[in-house]
């Protein structure tokens, strides 16, 4: 795997971090729920570095350094969450998560991706990938997302507990959980949907722009292309629909970005 231009930088980056976090430094991020986290990547390097910033965080790591074996290891070990590059040799991150998507399996994944590779983002979201960090990036925001999916596992796992639901007409909320539930079906979405659509529905009737919806969903310092917005919107848009086949509450303004709309059921 070639790390995009600023790979160099990058790793020393993510060295840096690491580094820091074993020194107790105050940048260290917060300890949530504790995993068994399984890493793909076939540069070994980079996933030294990756499995020590994560092993910093309190988690337990496993490696494997392609699909083919990943695969074996999610079926083997069960990990509780899966950290997988996208370019690797015999089977890449996009038929890793197909497969396993196709087998039922919902373990959460994490996808890495180029920086300037919309199309892989957007693919690997299709495929049913929980979220994604694109290089080059900092330990920062990795950890920042496993600890939101391992969060969001922990809860559903747990007892039911009395939560702050939102409600906005057939539209709920769950931000602990992280649910969504329209008409009062459950609809299955990822961390940044659930943020952006959170976004919406927080202020509804007011036109968000595309940057203005990345920066609320994703909440880091990632560089993606603000065009990925209409990705997530389409998406959303579907899993209402599957509800709803009249779903239009998520409107495109044209030339300026999306608003829920504040009327109708």
């Amino acid at each position: 795997m070639l790390i995009p231009s600023a790979g160099l930088a990058a790793s020393a980056g993510i060295a840096a971090t690491a580094h820091h976090a074993r020194l107790g430094d105050p940048r260290r991020a917060t300890l949530g729920p504790m995993g068994r986290i399984l890493l793909i990547e076939d540069d070994t390097a980079l996933a030294d570095v990756l499995s020590l910033a994560v092993e910093d965080a309190g988690h337990a790591v496993l490696r494997a350094c392609d699909g083919v074996e990943g695969l074996r290891r999610i079926e083997g070990a069960g990990p509780d969450l899966v950290i997988s590059d996208v370019n690797m040799p015999r089977l890449d991150g996009f038929s890793l998560c197909r497969r396993l998507r196709e087998a039922k399996n919902l373990v959460p994944i994490i996808l890495l991706t180029s920086r300037d590779a919309e199309i892989d983002q957007a693919l690997g979201l299709e495929l049913g990938a929980d979220d994604y960090v694109v290089k080059p990036f900092s330990t920062r925001v990795l950890l920042a997302r496993v600890h939101a999916l391992l969060r969001r596992q922990e809860i559903r796992a747990g007892a039911s507990r009395a939560g702050c639901v939102v409600a906005l007409g057939a539209l709920q909320l769950d931000p602990e959980r992280l649910e969504v539930r329209y008409r009062g079906a459950p609809v299955t979405v990822t961390l940044t949907e659930f943020r952006l659509l959170e976004a919406l529905v927080a202020r509804p009737g007011v036109v968000f722009s595309r940057n203005q919806l990345l920066e609320l969903a994703r909440n880091d310092d990632s560089t993606v292309d603000a065009r990925l917005v209409d990705t997530y919107v389409r998406r959303l848009r579907r899993k209402m629909e599957a509800v709803d086949p009249a779903f239009e509450r998520i409107e495109t303004v044209i030339g300026a970005g999306y608003r829920w709309r504040d009327r109708g059921a």
